[in-house]
């Protein structure tokens, strides 16, 4: 291996590239023209291919994070590449990241039970990113599951789940999650009509007992959490509720959710009723929701709301009579409810109209101020006249369903679910500017930052539910397929079609990439689903094996390439608890801990503490090991558990030796070690000769190098305090420790000096 490092160390120093050089004159490479001939491709093809090209090193524009379906999960994208990057786990175990494999990720899936049942999947539709002034911050991302009521929080600083909150009164929701403009609340409208605190009532009392409902969470920003204890619901009509938005600069203060199946129907086809969609399509329009939720706020404050399933609800009434909810028609089973980047209007489309409806605010709020309404609602509710809200209605074609809008004014972007179309309209001025094709049954569709007050433009991507011919053939269940669409220019132009393989992605959320700033690493023995210090975290040297009565708790760390203790023995029937601490500090060393045939998986990054409890039910020798490829002795980074049978008494042999050593085993071996610290001096010496301090990702390598050294020294003392005393095994075994944390430390110095002079390093 001290070949290798010295290799590496001559690679890094610019005399592996003479070699290179000739290699390279001494073969034949296609031409451009060569390889589009074979490909069959087009000049078109090759400038579509340039705008996603993404050359080795350089990184994306913008960061997308679309929702996972059924998955339960978030997946996590780059822009204009769409180099798939991560999936964030929310409401589903996933064994990588050792989500619900851990005992800290348990509490976070433990806040997802619903009356009591453990819910083992989610269908997460809406991902909403954190905001401050109407553009999104880079903080935090919600997220909704449609299957049971339920937000989840996930800090943008360690892309985790740090909380799931469940809503106490719906059964379903649909409407979620959407932010208010300085995330002050999320909101989470209902879906399908329940009785409120997911009660019972037949289905003869619909009209009186069922009900729809908006909940606004409070946000905690400082905490990174939503606060259920100042968060209040608004009752409303049992419409079924669908999409909201929150107003923004004009509108601040103000939301808007549609809804679909004004009409109230209840199906029953198995008794020889028409089904829902027929009884749910009959009208020619449905009703639009405008909520004042800071007056709501207010309301919520004073008290005047009762109690469901111990979370306020301000009643229909107290809305009425507050002035906190009206209603205005909008197209015929609507979809997208879109607020304008200034404010001022609100664009709707509906799946069963051929046109999208522009409402003014401005309209909407002088027919409040003046209480000029046509009428009300069976339940009381005041409705403005469509003609008083509208600013205008655009034909664009069949099935208009999400509005995402442009950096230029007054251009917005709707998808046309049947026409397999995304229509760009002004909807300042009301006409249609481009349409383009995509494949097939677009759903949504996502601007990158196409929410905001200040929308990015550049690109668009459409998120269809149907790929049928694109890619291939997978079996009958097919990928979804996100195609990006380059909007610079006055035309669409579709330039890259990704299938999706996870879960049906629904929405998107899109933020400039220099808006996030993620951890590398943690702050030492961080429990990452709180964000603070790990009561139980140890440091290197301070590992123990506290023994209780059936209990025995690990305290444990992980580094380079063997874990302390490497072996633990406890008894048939044992509660046993083990607390890992990762201990390295340069970035990207995850290490894993499973122990075999137990059901335990933990991901441990740099700083980071986990926990695993198990019962040791059976007797054995199980070995755990590292589950993630961390160095070249990864293999041997292993131990044991030995779970002794009830009663067991040892012999007292302990471990057995395994091969001899001799001195001149001990005597080769601290050769090596002397030779191996030359190389690391020579790297060291260059390292300190540059400005290596104005790099922050080089100063924790080395950082992290001087902390292996010191365990170097540390095993060096060993193994000579052993040769003094003639005990060749232990000293030339300590010497080998010794050495391997030499060539940590050489790895890791070898990593800072290509850093360097990949980013230009000068001399001091």
């Amino acid at each position: 291996m001290f070949n290798s490092i010295r290799k590496s160390l001559l690679a890094t120093t610019g005399f592996a590239a003479m070699g290179l050089a000739l290699s390279a004159t001494g073969s034949s490479a296609e031409t451009l023209d060569e390889v589009l001939a074979r490909r069959g491709l087009t000049q078109k093809d090759l400038l579509a291919a340039a705008k996603t090209y993404t050359p080795t090193g350089k990184r994306d524009e913008f960061i997308v994070f679309s929702s996972g379906g059924q998955s339960g999960q978030i997946i996590v994208y780059g822009v204009p590449s769409m180099r798939i990057l991560k999936y964030v786990s929310v409401f589903t175990p996933e064994p990588w990241q050792g989500y619900g494999f851990d005992e800290e990720s348990k509490k976070v899936l433990d806040q997802g039970k619903i009356d009591g049942r453990e819910i083992q999947w989610g269908d997460t539709h809406h991902p909403a990113l954190s905001e401050t002034n109407g553009e999104p911050d880079g903080e935090f991302v919600f997220i909704n599951d449609k299957s049971a009521p339920r937000i989840g929080v996930i800090s943008l600083h360690d892309f985790e789940t740090q909380q799931i909150v469940v809503n106490p009164i719906m059964q379903s929701e649909h409407g979620g999650a959407f932010v208010t403009p300085n995330s002050d609340y999320i909101i989470e409208a209902a879906q399908y009509p329940g009785v409120l605190g997911r009660g019972f009532a037949p289905l003869s009392e619909f009209n009186e007992k069922f009900r729809g409902a908006v909940t606004y969470w409070k946000f905690n920003r400082e905490k990174g959490r939503i606060e259920p204890e100042n968060s209040f619901s608004i009752e409303l009509p049992p419409y079924t509720q669908d999409l909201s938005d929150a107003g923004k600069l004009v509108s601040d203060g103000w939301s808007f959710t549609n809804s679909f199946c004004a009409e109230r129907y209840v199906g029953g086809i198995e008794s020889g009723r028409p089904p829902f969609e027929a009884g749910c399509s009959q009208n020619d329009t449905d009703y639009l929701h405008i909520i004042n939720w800071k007056k709501a706020e207010e309301v919520f404050k004073a008290g005047k709301f009762t109690k469901i399933n111990d979370h306020p609800v301000i009643t229909m009434q107290t809305a009425i009579d507050e002035g906190l909810v009206y209603l205005v028609a909008e197209p015929k089973s609507p979809h997208g409810v879109d607020v304008s980047p200034d404010g001022k209007y609100i664009v709707v489309g509906g799946k069963l109209d051929t046109q999208a409806s522009v409402y003014s605010f401005e309209k909407i709020k002088a027919a409040v101020d003046s209480k000029k309404f046509v009428g009300k609602d069976s339940y009381g509710l005041p409705i403005i006249a469509m003609e008083d809200a509208l600013h205008k209605q655009v034909p664009l074609g069949l099935g208009p369903l999400h509005n995402q809008f442009d950096s230029k004014p007054c251009v917005v972007y709707t998808s046309l679910y049947v026409d397999s179309q995304v229509a760009k309209w002004d909807y300042c001025e009301g006409k249609v500017l481009d349409k383009i094709s995509v494949h097939y049954n677009i759903g949504h569709l996502v601007a990158m930052e196409g929410e905001s007050v200040k929308p990015a433009g550049k690109y668009l991507i459409a998120l269809n539910k149907l790929a049928i011919d694109r890619f291939n053939p997978v079996g009958p269940l097919h990928p979804q397929n996100h195609q990006l669409i380059d909007i610079s220019g006055d035309k669409m132009e579709l330039v890259y079609d990704m299938p999706v393989p996870l879960g049906e992605p629904h929405y998107a959320a899109a933020i400039s990439a220099d808006k996030l700033k993620p951890l590398v690493r943690y702050a030492y023995g961080t429990d990452s689903r709180t964000g603070e210090k790990h009561p139980d975290a140890v440091r290197p040297g301070s590992e123990k094996i506290v023994r209780e009565p059936g209990k025995v708790k690990v305290f444990m760390t992980a580094i380079r390439s063997h874990f302390t203790p490497e072996i633990v023995e406890v008894e048939e029937g044992d509660e046993v608890e083990f607390v890992v601490t990762n201990s390295e500090r340069a970035e990207d060393e995850t290490h894993g801990f499973s122990i075999s045939t137990y059901n335990v998986n933990l991901s441990l990054e740099p700083g980071k503490t986990a926990t695993a409890k198990i019962k040791a039910d059976k007797p054995g020798v199980f070995s755990y090991y590292c589950t993630e490829f961390c160095s070249a002795l990864h293999l041997e980074m292993t131990g044991f558990l030995v779970v002794k049978p009830k009663g067991y008494q040892d012999a007292g042999a302990g471990a057995a030796a395994g091969q001899a050593y001799t001195k001149a085993d001990y005597d080769k071996q601290f050769k090596t070690c002397v030779d191996t610290q030359a190389v690391i001096d020579s790297v060291v010496a260059y390292i300190v000769s540059t400005d290596f301090k104005a790099y922050p990702d080089v100063v924790a390598l080395v950082e992290d190098a001087t902390d292996q050294l010191k365990f170097a020294e540390e095993a060096k003392v060993k193994a000579e305090e052993a040769a003094k005393k003639e005990d060749w095994q232990n000293a030339t075994l300590w010497a080998g420790q010794w050495w391997q944390y030499q060539v940590k430390a050489a790895d890791i110095g070898l990593r800072a000096k290509n850093l360097l002079d990949e980013k230009g390093a000068k001399p001091k």
